[in-house]
């Protein structure tokens, strides 16, 4: 079975939390919405608790301000056929092949040298929306928090509580999360699930703190082919 996690820091829903929740509901995907979650970590970590997935279920973690564009049918196929290797640890639409020292995985010195990876399509709705393409689907270092997928039996293996390096609560889960598994062994892989994302791109002061903690925890560069 295929679950759906997403996080919201407000009681407020976005605007696109409703397509979202549709989407999910008519491809048969059973959700649960982490309201008002005092960090990403907690959010996801709840919403597992609460939907108990089996270990070889597979499970979304998602903002809450994404719309998902592709066919339903293809979207689960592409969930499955991709997560039913037990070697691959989670996959998303975008993502980058080599994690530089600065743990900025879009950095956009390395993006003009082909090293990104994924598709993503960025605006307020359909008239606006403009394409972000970072490079092709291939096997990636570590995927960006917009969306991730992967199997139970994973997310059990890395843990989603928050470390207690990380001095603040909303930022790099999605970096921690996926090197994490890649350093476990797994294989990370951008994948061509088609999204909208309803964001500015806006950089919290809070997302320095993290960077910084994230830059000690890890040993930094680090890519694959």
């Amino acid at each position: 079975m295929i679950y759906a996690i997403i996080c919201s820091r407000t009681t407020k829903p976005s605007k696109t939390l409703p397509k979202l929740l549709n989407y999910l509901i008519e491809s048969g995907i059973k959700y649960h919405v982490s309201y008002d979650a005092n960090s990403m970590f907690e959010g996801y970590q709840a919403g597992l608790d609460i939907l108990s997935p089996g270990m070889e279920d597979i499970v979304i973690m998602c903002h809450d301000d994404i719309e998902i564009l592709s066919d339903r049918t293809l979207f689960k196929k592409i969930l499955e056929e991709n997560l039913s290797n037990k070697n691959v640890g989670f996959i998303g639409p975008a993502g980058t092949t080599y994690l530089g020292s600065n743990a900025i995985w879009w950095d956009i010195n390395r993006r003009t040298t082909g090293l990104h990876s994924g598709f993503v399509f960025q605006g307020d709705n359909y008239n606006t929306m403009t394409p972000n393409y970072f490079g092709s689907c291939r096997n990636v270092v570590v995927l960006d928090g917009l969306f991730l997928a992967a199997r139970k039996e994973t997310l059990d293996q890395i843990s989603l509580k928050k470390p207690k390096e990380f001095p603040t609560n909303w930022d790099f889960y999605d970096l921690y999360y996926t090197l994490s598994a890649y350093e476990k062994g797994f294989t990370n892989k951008t994948v061509p699930i088609v999204i909208l994302h309803n964001s500015n791109g806006y950089m919290r002061n809070t997302w320095e703190e993290n960077r910084i903690a994230f830059c000690k925890m890890f040993r930094l560069p680090v890519g694959c082919k």
